[in-house]
């Protein structure tokens, strides 16, 4: 088996990062877009206040995002 450089363990490491750094909040993202849906479908007098609390929760999920790339481009060149 051959042996792997540092650079290509980096560049896996940086990779297998950003993918579950990307994965998971689009997961999040899309759930609590389809539990905002169903909410405002069963209370339609809410929508504004559901509407903010879901924009803020969206944020928050891509603000792990960005962490993880953060994450993603410090292994890869440091």
């Amino acid at each position: 088996m051959p042996e792997l450089s540092p650079d290509v363990l980096k560049s896996f490491a940086a990779a297998a990062s950003i993918a579950a750094g990307a994965f998971m909040p689009a997961l999040a993202i899309g759930w609590l877009a389809g539990k905002a849906m169903e909410a405002i479908g069963r209370n339609p007098e809410a929508a504004p206040k559901i509407q903010t609390a879901m924009i803020l929760a969206i944020a928050f999920a891509e603000a792990i995002a960005i962490y993880a790339l953060v994450v993603a481009l410090i292994i890869k060149f440091v």
